[in-house]
């Protein structure tokens, strides 16, 4: 049976990225819209850029099998109710029946990041065992097997930036102290190095070049929090590749030359650690890349 077109949503704090996928599955139509907060602006932004892309697309209404929605968030796909997505003025809200009511689609809602490591298996065409890490405002990931993303048992698997490495540092939003999140994400960042400002990540190379010490130091600890990350992961669920994606990886090679650097010095030091080749499995999600978007549409009726 030909697979009907479907379309994907990326909710995120700021933006709304959208696409529409046609049978084949590439790519018809592609849209950005500002996320507006609050559940009624979610849901008339949604709503809008949804009638958007089926304009843009060429292909009538009913040709869609449904919208897939990639948010942050705690979400229960069962009734499509995303809970505490703070960052977008959410603490209960029925996503995708309210939403699927509004269009006249069926709307399937998943967290964004479990979306993410499904679209970027998909765009990487990546087979076997994938872990997806999402280094962006928070820290994340989402680990496929062959396409289908592993949720666990309460949809929190991958929840890995909560993992508390070191109860003397510094406290984390959880609840906990010394979790992962607190040295390698965005927001670690901005903490550990103040004079970057609001995006600290659109500067840091450049002031570390420049000489700042402070800099420096913050692109170390970032470094070493992301190679703790994969290290875990690696030792937990031996994927045969790690691919990173989320704001962060725009810091490029002066961040991924350093995460390899630092895998390889554990690597040499233990013959255990060098068999499972964590610096050669290491891949970067493509700018660009709708990952999250994608992997949403791909799970429309999964």
């Amino acid at each position: 049976m030909t697979p009907s077109p479907r379309i994907g949503l990326d909710i995120g704090g700021t933006k709304i990225e959208g696409i529409a996928l046609d049978p084949a599955g590439d790519i018809v139509a592609r849209a950005l819209v500002p996320t507006v907060p609050g559940p009624t602006g979610v849901l008339q932004a949604s709503g809008d850029i949804v009638a958007r892309l089926i304009g843009e697309s060429g292909l009538a209404r009913a040709e869609f099998a449904g919208v897939g929605i990639g948010i942050p968030g705690q979400v229960d796909r069962a009734t499509g109710t995303v809970r505490n997505a703070y960052n977008m003025g959410l603490s209960s809200l029925a996503l995708g029946p309210e939403l699927a009511a509004a269009i006249d689609l069926p709307v399937s809602v998943d967290n964004d990041v479990t979306a993410a490591a499904v679209g970027a298996a998909s765009i990487m065409r990546l087979e076997g065992t994938v872990a997806y890490l999402n280094l962006g405002t928070g820290l994340a990931a989402g680990v496929t097997v062959d396409g289908a993303p592993v949720r666990g048992a309460d949809g929190f698997a991958g929840e890995i930036g909560h993992l508390a490495v070191d109860p003397r540092m510094r406290p984390c939003p959880c609840g906990q102290r010394g979790c992962l999140e607190t040295v390698a994400s965005g927001s670690a960042l901005k903490a550990h190095w103040p004079a970057g400002g609001e995006h600290p990540g659109r500067t840091l190379n450049a002031a570390v070049a420049a000489g700042d010490a402070d800099a420096k130091q913050a692109l170390e600890y970032l470094i070493d929090g992301a190679a703790q990350t994969i290290r875990v992961l690696g030792l937990t669920v031996n994927p045969g590749a790690f691919v990173v994606g989320g704001g962060l990886r725009l810091l490029g090679a002066p961040l991924f030359d350093g995460i390899r650097a630092q895998l390889a010095e554990w690597a040499a030091a233990s013959e255990f650690i060098a068999a499972l080749r964590f610096p050669e499995r290491l891949q970067v999600l493509p700018e660009g890349s709708p990952a999250a978007a994608i992997g949403a549409a791909i799970a429309v009726n999964e």
